[in-house]
């Protein structure tokens, strides 16, 4: 018993080893380039001052429009992000480099989903500020920013599965947002409307239906990518 015990943690230490070591080395890429998350703040600044020039609101239909605005922000540049993040690594040799690489290959998968994270977190930190001084709306309300990581995750989880399987092909900049944008519609649903019943101080019980969705969607697609995951990289 003791035996397999250790044999345990030692696989899962090795496991998380080759998980943070594959997130150490996006992050790493990204510092010198600038590359991914230049293009992803570009592109999310772009459209929030877009939709600020071109919608003209009151003041008090302000927290009705914000939900809509900053999720189209971020799927956007999320999906922007996602397509560059897969691309760089099959466009330079990356992508086989891992995938003959002797761990498991959902620590692969883990390794990108929690990049594509951090790098979605990233803008989202620095586009709030952003659109709450261009609309004047209160954005740090904590439980916005709940809504916020639940949905990023949920993005991420789906996002990173099928860009992989994208990655593939010739036209995988058009591929991805056809395969994606119908698989995280109940995530984009559910998001914008737990965020607008943050936003304008609506009752909790007619929140948590929306946050349910959400918890149990990254729970839910998380493990099937996990499950998946090999056999998409195969293909």
């Amino acid at each position: 018993m003791e035996v397999q015990t250790a044999v345990n943690r030692t696989q899962s230490n090795a496991y998380l080893k080759a998980v943070l070591a594959i997130v150490w080395k996006d992050l790493a890429a990204e510092l010198r380039s600038r590359e991914l998350l230049a293009a992803m703040l570009v592109f999310a600044l772009l459209v929030i001052l877009i939709f600020n020039f071109a919608i003209e609101l009151q003041p008090t239909l302000r927290s009705t429009i914000t939900p809509g605005v900053l999720w189209a922000t971020f799927s956007f540049a999320g999906t922007l992000g996602l397509n560059r993040s897969m691309a760089i690594e099959k466009d330079r040799g990356c992508l086989d480099g891992l995938l003959l690489a002797p761990v498991d290959r959902s620590a692969i998968y883990f390794g990108k989903l929690f990049s594509n994270l951090v790098f979605m977190l990233i803008v989202e930190v620095i586009v709030l500020p952003v659109y709450a001084v261009l609309y004047n709306t209160n954005l740090f309300n904590p439980g916005l920013l709940l809504v916020i990581l639940l949905g990023s995750i949920g993005y991420v989880a789906v996002g990173t599965l099928l860009s992989s399987m994208a990655v593939q092909a010739r036209t995988r900049d058009v591929l991805l947002p056809i395969m994606l944008f119908p698989v995280i519609l109940p995530v984009l649903l559910a998001a914008v409307k737990a965020s607008g019943g943050f936003l304008q101080q609506a009752p909790m019980n007619t929140i948590w239906p929306w946050l349910n969705i959400l918890i149990v969607y990254d729970v839910v697609f998380s493990a099937i990518a996990f499950m998946v995951f090999d056999f998409v990289v195969e293909e």
